[in-house]
């Protein structure tokens, strides 16, 4: 495909910023639709951009070649199914469904049509763990640790449906642990979960997740929380001989959710290298959805063995 792709937004919630203005700043796109349930927002006047609150309307009319879905976690299946289904590739936000089963449809569906599917895991896009990466090439992992610390609160915004577990599929892990998760097979390759604990409030949201992994003979920890005062989003590597690299995801960019617009840049840059790469299917968000799955379960049987 030469030129820009024609591409839409369904879900104006907190998180679309970030990808409307990656979407903006990148030759490769053309932001021609946008759609919400919310007509204020859906309808908002965008010069050239057609508004919708029916996201079957807008996949039939925008003459669409990709759609970025920003939607709450819930709807994700549906949408992306509906996209695929009309050979509109797609990027949609972490978690890519609710469940395993619901994530595995959708890549089956993704490579019988032929159609990119990715989600947007953004942290991996960090120039920060970008040099960590580049930092420890070649050399040997043996242990790896990624914290991911926030009150979910304050980014969740007018976003309520993140505390609802029916709506989000969890707590922390179903939304926080996707990006977490990825960042360890990032740097190891597919992780299987060893141990878990997890937390919950009274509201039956998992609030805090310590999760212990396992790639050939490299450990993985991972620490999520929601109750965490501030922020911290960090990775530490061991290598073979004992030394540790660590990367501060926030490091330069100390304003509130100030790393964010550096990384939906580079989701925006992959996803246009996928659309345009015949054949690049894809099925990014699976493995992130079978450990979180694993996590709940792990944490379950273990709670059982202690009691």
């Amino acid at each position: 495909m030469s030129g820009p792709l024609r591409v839409g937004v369904v879900g104006l919630g907190v998180i679309a910023r970030f990808h409307l203005a990656a979407l903006a700043a990148s030759p490769d796109w053309d932001l021609v639709a946008v759609c919400d349930l919310d007509p204020a927002k859906a309808l908002e006047p965008r010069p050239g951009v057609a508004g919708y609150t029916d996201h079957t309307r807008m996949l039939a009319e925008a003459g669409l070649d990709a759609v970025v879905v920003t939607a709450p976690n819930d709807t994700h299946a549906r949408i992306c199914a509906d996209a695929l289904t009309t050979g509109v590739a797609v990027c949609v936000e972490k978690p890519l469904a609710l469940d395993l089963a619901e994530g595995e449809a959708l890549a089956a569906l993704a490579r019988e049509r032929g159609v990119p599917l990715t989600t947007a895991f953004h942290r991996r896009h960090n120039s920060e763990f970008a040099a960590l990466r580049e930092r420890i090439g070649g050399r040997t992992v043996t242990e790896v640790t990624v914290r991911y610390l926030e009150r979910i609160e304050e980014h969740a915004g007018s976003d309520t449906w993140y505390l609802d577990p029916a709506r989000c599929g969890g707590g922390c892990v179903a939304d926080n642990g996707p990006n977490a998760f990825n960042l360890v097979e990032a740097l190891l390759g597919r992780a299987e979960v060893t141990g878990a604990r997890v937390g919950y409030d009274e509201a039956g949201v998992d609030r805090w997740a310590d999760v212990t992994m396992v790639s050939g003979r490299a450990r993985a920890r991972v620490l999520l929380d929601w109750s965490h005062p501030g922020e911290r989003k960090d990775v530490e590597v061991r290598t073979a001989g004992g030394r540790v690299w660590t990367a501060d995801l926030l490091s330069g960019r100390p304003a509130f959710k100030e790393s964010l617009w550096h990384e939906y840049e580079g989701i925006a840059a992959e996803f246009a290298r996928r659309v345009r790469r015949v054949g690049a299917v894809g099925e990014d968000g699976v493995s992130e959805l079978r450990l979180v799955g694993e996590v709940y379960r792990t944490a379950l049987q273990q709670e059982g063995v202690g009691r």
